[in-house]
């Protein structure tokens, strides 16, 4: 029965709203039927550092945490960070991610250097990568903090989930006075 249990692994910077992005994806399974399990790995989620999360859903699911080299959908919010999780990743898993750079610490104090060509690098190891330009996608819906939603509408073209199920989640869990420009940039996601 674990057969069923599939995972996706968030990856981000704290402040890029990778937390709202698992609560709404965790609504989105549940509201499809799935049993779900969510947990969060916030680190220096204040000052820009590593923010996780792991979804998990199937018919019955024990544990939130994916294991290393089991998740499913590698769903990244910063190319760095992507990167990182990328062991976390099983063979034959596909990557959703934002093709957007946030130095970390070390690289903008200038003790080290971000590395170079990993979108390059990312394709060399997973034949199922998709590179969403989420600032200019959030821009064109009227608000830079809605990239959240536009990776989601990227991530839900890989997901065999009810296109209505999606918008009710928005629907719910995102404020009203922020429900439209969320739902447009959740559709120029997935318009790819």
């Amino acid at each position: 029965m674990a057969n069923n249990v599939k995972g996706i692994l968030l990856a981000g910077v704290g402040g890029q709203g990778t937390l709202l992005a698992s609560e709404i994806l965790s609504e989105v399974l549940m509201l499809a039927g799935f049993d779900v399990k969510k947990s969060e790995i916030h680190g220096m989620s204040q000052r820009g550092g590593s923010v996780t999360s792991h979804v998990r859903w199937g018919e019955k699911v024990y544990s939130p945490l994916i294991q290393q080299g089991t998740a499913d959908i590698l769903f990244g919010f910063e190319l760095l960070e992507t990167y990182r999780f990328l062991p976390m990743l099983r063979k034959g898993g596909a990557i959703v991610a934002n093709d957007l750079k946030i130095a970390p610490g070390p690289v903008a104090s200038g003790m080290d250097s971000y590395p170079e060509d990993i979108p390059a690098k990312l394709k060399e190891q997973v034949a199922d990568l998709l590179l969403v330009n989420g600032m200019e996608k959030a821009q064109q819906a009227g608000n830079y903090r809605t990239v959240n939603t536009v990776l989601l509408g990227a991530l839900s073209r890989r997901m065999d989930i009810a296109y209505d199920l999606w918008l009710k989640a928005i629907e719910k869990l995102v404020p009203a006075k922020f429900l439209q420009e969320n739902l447009k940039a959740f559709e120029l996601g997935r318009q790819g």
